[in-house]
């Protein structure tokens, strides 16, 4: 029998906000810096590298489920297997 032990749902959505955060922040900041979209408060994204910031999220955390055995903070959180 496999030990599954159950995983706080504190700790899945803790974990789901804070790659959020991380791929946001981390991606944005490429993003801007490779565009020209820095601000002095941080990076301004409209338009086509608002939608690639966008599609970063959406393969950062696809890749992640699907084939990294979990994201940076489900593994750090021990929330996947």
């Amino acid at each position: 029998m496999a030990d599954e032990r159950k995983v706080s749902h504190l700790r899945i959505v803790a974990a789901a906000v804070l790659d959020f955060f991380t791929i946001f922040f981390v991606g944005g900041y490429i993003i801007g810096k490779l565009t020209g979209n820095m601000t002095e408060s941080g990076f301004s994204l409209n338009g086509m590298p608002a939608l690639l910031l966008f599609a970063a999220i959406i393969v950062y955390f696809v890749v992640g489920a699907k084939y990294a055995g979990g994201t940076i903070w489900q593994r750090a959180l021990k929330t996947r297997g």
